[in-house]
């Protein structure tokens, strides 16, 4: 009999909306992840007072633990401290770090765990994979997707525009994510997942064609939909690839060879836009180059502080930090002269849009 139907992993509960904190014990109680609020609190070092004091009004039964850092060895610290008791969840609230810290931990100690996004600067916040720093670079661990997604919109339209721009650069860089496996499937028939595109690409048309500003609920909370889906996508095909192409390969040479240059989201929107262009989508080009700049991302080099011979290095540089993803970048598999000259003639295809 042919398989009709596959079970996919999803969070339990996605709550968007302002003042989804202050009512965390009821979401945790509706949902029946915790009718008494037995849960750990991990909560980062940004707006976490703010954070704290809410919790600790209304889960009397919760522990609250400080974090920092985002590094592999916090991550390893906070999940020793949750070995003291037993917890019905682990809630992390906060920015990309603190959730990454506090679902390395959940997963490491057989937890389930609740997402509660203070901003969006990423697709983190629901997906199953934890960025975490260790030994001076970033690695990325497989985790349980969250059991459950929460985004306070109060909180995140406090937090810096910047925050907000590089989650727009990363949701918008799926829809070249998936142009590249698409791009891999015709080459060398690579299998593509095409529920897990389906989800990486609405959300990322919907953010692109949004007419609302980072100032605006509305689309707000079509940012935190395209990123929530992003990690559900990642979920569904147990891979990054509806998230990660060439536009990650540009930024992952990008922090090696000039490191701390700019955001992730600055670096893969920049990226996605390079590698649009590389495909010969036009169209697409001048949409994502709209996009990008009416939300005040980059879309040059120089926009970052690069020569277009910097950022030609390092797109030369790219397909050895992923070899085993093919995306534009290998498919054409430049030689660095042709891709200065490639990256001129991106520049100056941005000068007439």
């Amino acid at each position: 009999m042919p398989l009709l139907a596959r079970t996919v992993n999803t969070p339990l509960a996605i709550e968007v909306r302002r003042g989804a904190i202050a009512e965390l014990r009821a979401i945790l109680a509706d949902r029946r992840i915790s009718a008494g609020g037995d849960v750990a609190v991990v909560v980062g070092p940004g707006q976490g007072a703010t954070v704290a004091a809410l919790v600790r009004d209304q889960l009397d039964a919760a522990d609250v633990f400080p974090v920092a850092g985002g590094t592999l060895e916090a991550a390893q610290e906070l999940a020793d401290k949750l070995r003291a008791r037993s917890y019905d969840a682990v809630v992390g609230i906060g920015g990309g770090k603190t959730i990454d810290t506090a679902k390395w931990a959940a997963a490491r100690y057989g937890v389930p765990m609740v997402s509660v996004a203070t901003s969006l600067a990423h697709d983190g916040l629901a997906s199953p994979v934890s960025s975490l720093d260790h030994d001076g670079r970033r690695g990325s661990y497989g985790v349980q997707i969250p059991l459950a997604v929460v985004v306070d919109l109060d909180f995140v339209a406090r937090c810096p525009d910047g925050q907000t721009r590089s989650g727009v650069g990363d949701a918008i860089s799926n829809l070249s994510a998936c142009a590249d496996w698409e791009l891999a499937h015709r080459v060398r028939g690579e299998p593509v997942d095409g529920l897990a595109v389906t989800l990486a690409r609405t959300g990322a048309e919907a953010l692109v064609h949004h007419p609302g500003t980072l100032a605006d609920d509305a689309f707000l909370t079509t940012l935190a939909e395209a990123l929530i889906l992003g990690g559900i996508a990642m979920s569904v095909c147990g891979s990054s690839r509806p998230c990660s192409g060439g536009c990650h390969e540009i930024s992952h040479a990008l922090d090696a060879l000039h490191p701390g240059l700019a955001s992730h989201g600055e670096q893969v929107g920049l990226g996605a836009l390079f590698c649009t262009w590389l495909r010969g989508e036009s169209d697409r080009f001048a949409t994502m180059a709209a996009c990008l700049r009416r939300h005040g991302l980059p879309t040059r080099p120089a926009d970052l502080g690069l020569s277009d011979a910097e950022f030609a290095e390092a797109v030369a540089y790219a397909p050895g930090t992923r070899p085993d993803r093919f995306t534009v970048l290998e498919h054409l598999d430049l030689p660095v002269g042709e891709v200065r000259a490639r990256v001129a003639d991106y520049v100056g295809a941005l000068d007439h849009l």
